[in-house]
């Protein structure tokens, strides 16, 4: 059997595109723990799906709370089952979440649409352009 090829914390972040400070921050957070030789810190395989896990929740908006109870799940059970319902429960959260902002966004949008709308023919009105002509 092939030995699991340890990565050093340099080796590491560089792989996931991170820096070592981030990386330990997710140790201090206990949502990796690196295996030590001598001194040195090491990363396993399993740690670089951990934080891929990791970065793919950041990425969808998860908190790190959230993170780390999907993640104790996957370890307490083998079978996923109660990873997978819990997985289900926070998507569909964060995809109303998702949902609501969107909504937010576009009214938004309609709004300063409207706005610009009505600024530009407020500007094309003659009482306008004497203001302006006045101003200037």
């Amino acid at each position: 059997m092939a030995e699991e090829q340890l990565l050093t914390v340099t080796e590491f972040a560089e792989q996931l595109g991170l820096t070592a400070r981030a990386l330990r921050f997710y140790e201090d957070k206990g949502l990796i723990t690196p295996r030590r030789v001598g001194t040195t810190r090491v990363f396993s395989s399993r740690d670089r799906a951990r934080m891929s896990l990791i970065l793919r929740g950041k990425r969808l908006g998860f908190s790190l709370s959230t993170i780390r109870e999907y993640l104790d799940l996957y370890d307490a059970d083998p079978t996923q089952r109660s990873q997978l319902r819990h997985l289900l429960a926070e998507v569909g959260k964060r995809r109303e979440q998702l949902v609501a902002q969107r909504q937010a966004i576009d009214e938004a949008l309609a709004e300063l649409d409207d706005i610009t709308a009505q600024a530009e023919a407020a500007l094309q009105t003659p009482a306008s352009r004497a203001r302006r002509a006045a101003a200037e």
